[in-house]
C-alpha cells in the first residue's frame, strides 16, 4: 500500500494564518495598546503646537478617525461609455492597526 505523497484537501487551507502568526499579530497588538495615552497626548500637542500645517492636519485626523471612526468610502461603478447602471457602494476603510 502506497504511503505518503500528496493528499487531496492535506494541509491548512490557503488563506489561513498560522497560529504562530495570529499569537505575533495579537502580542503586537497589545503592545501597542500599552502607549495609547503617550499617542494620544502627542497626537494632541501636534494638531494644537505643531510647526507645520501639514502635521497639525494629520494629527488632528488621526484624532477625529480614532475618536468617531473613519469616514465611509462612495465608489462610483459606472463605465467610461455610461452603459452600465451606476451602483453605489459604500464601506469603511479599514486601518490594519486597528484592533
Amino acid at each position: 500500500m502506497p504511503r505518503g505523497g500528496k493528499r487531496e484537501g492535506a494541509g491548512r487551507p490557503k488563506g489561513t494564518r498560522s497560529a504562530a502568526t495570529k499569537n505575533q499579530i495579537a502580542s503586537l497588538s497589545d503592545l501597542a495598546k500599552m502607549h495609547t495615552e503617550t499617542a494620544l497626548k502627542a497626537l494632541v500637542e501636534i494638531a494644537g503646537e505643531g510647526v507645520s500645517e501639514s502635521a497639525r492636519v494629520s494629527a488632528a485626523t488621526a484624532l477625529l478617525d480614532r475618536g468617531y471612526g473613519k469616514p465611509m468610502q462612495t465608489v462610483d461603478n459606472t463605465s467610461s461609455d455610461g452603459t452600465m447602471t451606476p451602483q453605489i457602494i459604500t464601506r469603511r476603510i479599514v486601518d490594519p492597526g486597528e484592533g
